[in-house]
């Protein structure tokens, strides 16, 4: 596996009584990849994995290893209470087909440093596939910081970082603290051009769901050094990326995904569809993007 390019947290697809749709599923994971990305995550938490049953969650590990066929990697988000969950549970997807994970913290517990560094070198004694560390301490409340991958840096299938603390300057932050050790990957869309001109080399993508021919050439406009072209295109994109940070990111992408293809946007319950003015709103913001890329195209 080569830790660098476009890997999207991709969405799971429901029908509008919350059955999983494994057609509509299999239609995105195809879709990503005719669109040039490097990788696809599925269950991430944009893939509203702590609602899905594990059966749902097989079916969904099996669709998309199925359909990738060895064209790229299949992550699958690993997302559980107790270490001994997170172990067990990384041992069912490695037998699913998994080939690697992104794994968050305890779900149910805000682990102080001490507790995140054993969190993270047992879940990785429990398997010998590669670890992408999830770090959202905004949503999480814990941080995994430059100094806490300097102590783990011993560990050899913790490979990568998923970085969503929002802070730009952590990305040089932790080249300082441990060189390449790590691939660090940006968490977060509305910082992909920032995060790779600081040496990020992938990107975990949200609204790549709904543009993915855009985003992988953003990435590599990026990747290249053309940041004035980059520019251009990042600043047509930025609003509809800015919905990536929102917490209600599930239903904005979801959304976002029907207004552009036509995927379904449903959800399960306690999420809901958006309604009312933050509906129209969100309507808007795509719809512009929707506009502004299609003039783009034809200029």
């Amino acid at each position: 596996m080569t830790w660098t390019g476009v890997f999207p947290a991709t969405t799971t697809k429901l029908t509008q009584s919350g059955e999983l749709d494994l057609e509509a599923c299999r239609a995105s994971y195809e879709r990503l990849i005719a669109n040039g990305v490097s990788g696809i995550i599925v269950l991430p938490m944009l893939g509203e994995n702590p609602c899905m049953s594990l059966a749902e969650k097989e079916a969904v590990v099996k669709t998309a290893c199925e359909t990738a066929a060895g064209r790229v990697p299949v992550l699958t988000g690993l997302a559980e209470v107790t270490t001994q969950d997170a172990g067990a549970a990384a041992k069912r997807y490695a037998a699913w087909g998994a080939q690697g994970f992104m794994a968050f913290p305890s779900i149910g517990y805000k682990t102080d440093p001490r507790e995140t560094e054993h969190w993270y070198r047992s879940l990785a004694g429990a398997t010998d596939l590669p670890i992408m560390i999830y770090n959202n301490p905004i949503a999480y409340g814990v941080d995994v910081t430059p100094a806490l991958l300097e102590r783990l840096s011993d560990v050899s299938t913790l490979v990568a970082i998923k970085e969503e603390t929002g802070d730009i300057r952590r990305v040089t932050d932790i080249f300082n603290a441990v060189g390449d050790r790590y691939k660090v990957f940006c968490g977060v869309d509305d910082l992909i051009l920032e995060s790779v001109a600081l040496g990020a080399t992938g990107w975990v993508s949200g609204m790549t769901n709904a543009w993915p021919a855009e985003c992988v050439a953003l990435f590599d406009l990026c990747e290249a050094g053309k940041f004035a072209e980059a520019r251009a295109l990042y600043r047509i994109m930025t609003p509809a990326f800015h919905l990536d940070t929102s917490v209600k990111l599930v239903q904005y992408i979801k959304f976002a995904e029907h207004l552009v293809y036509g995927a379904p946007e449903w959800l399960r319950a306690p999420r809901l569809p958006l309604e009312g003015d933050e509906r129209a709103t969100v309507r808007t913001i795509i719809e512009q993007t929707i506009s502004a890329l299609g003039a783009r195209r034809a200029g």
